[in-house]
Formats: structure tokens, C-alpha cells, sequence
């Protein structure tokens, strides 16, 4: 029985000792990914802004300092940016759900006579439109 204990005790510690070294690791590579798209950031600017914009070249440190600054102003360097926002079940993750549901709101089937209508009514406008600036050329020529 102390054995069982023992060998339970072990793998418990075995576990928290990975968890340390996996942060630590994540830690480690999450630097050296700032540290080399830094330099590439760098590497970049130098070569495009000041021909393109007469802009003055970065070092090092202000291509990583000017990376900071923007992680904190515009949010994450991944896709979707910013803070990941949870939505409650069934509610919907359009961003004018609210705003634009009283204009059509889901349903779409009025659309589909959108093409008839604009035929119609559209290209009457458009004929009338035109008739009309050709009166005014002609009686500004006159």
C-alpha cells in the first residue's frame, strides 16, 4: 500500500514538474518569437518606409517598442484580433444583429425582387435623370 501511495505521490509531482517546464518553455519561445518578428518588423520598415515615405529607419528596440505599442493599442498579433469575445447561447454573432434587424432583419426573401424593381424603376430614373442634364446642356447652350 505505501508503495501505491509512493508511486501516486511520484506521478503527481511528475505532472507539475511538465506543467513548470511546458510554462516555462511557452515562455521562453513566446520571447524569441518577439525577439525575431521584431527584427524582421525592422528589417521591413528599413527597407520600405523611407523610400516609399521619406521616413526615418528603426532600430532594433524601436521596431520592437513600436510592436508593443501596437499590440496594446490594436490587441493581439493573431487572426480576429483583440479580446476574444464569448456569446451567450443563441445570440447571434453578426455585428448589427440589433441595429439592422428592423430594416430586413433575417429575412431575406424580400431581395429577391430587388433585380425586378431597380429594371423597372431604376433605369426609368436613370432616363429621366439623363433626359434631364441633356435639357439643361441645351438650353445653357442656347
Amino acid at each position: 500500500m505505501e508503495e501505491y501511495i509512493e508511486h501516486k505521490v511520484k506521478n503527481k509531482a511528475e505532472k507539475y514538474i511538465k506543467k513548470i517546464v511546458k510554462v516555462i518553455f511557452y515562455i521562453i519561445a513566446g520571447i524569441a518569437f518577439l525577439l525575431l518578428f521584431a527584427y524582421i518588423f525592422m528589417y521591413l520598415w528599413n527597407w520600405l518606409m523611407p523610400e516609399i515615405f521619406g521616413l526615418t529607419i528603426l532600430t532594433y528596440w524601436q521596431a520592437a517598442g513600436l510592436l508593443i505599442l501596437s499590440k496594446i493599442i490594436f490587441g493581439s498579433f493573431s487572426e480576429g484580433g483583440g479580446r476574444k469575445k464569448k456569446h451567450k447561447k443563441g445570440q447571434s454573432k453578426r455585428p448589427f444583429n440589433t441595429k439592422r434587424r428592423g430594416i430586413c432583419g433575417d429575412d431575406f426573401s424580400k431581395w429577391k425582387h430587388y433585380d425586378a424593381f431597380w429594371k423597372d424603376e431604376g433605369e426609368k430614373a436613370y432616363d429621366k435623370y439623363v433626359e434631364e442634364k441633356r435639357n439643361e446642356k441645351n438650353e445653357s447652350s442656347s
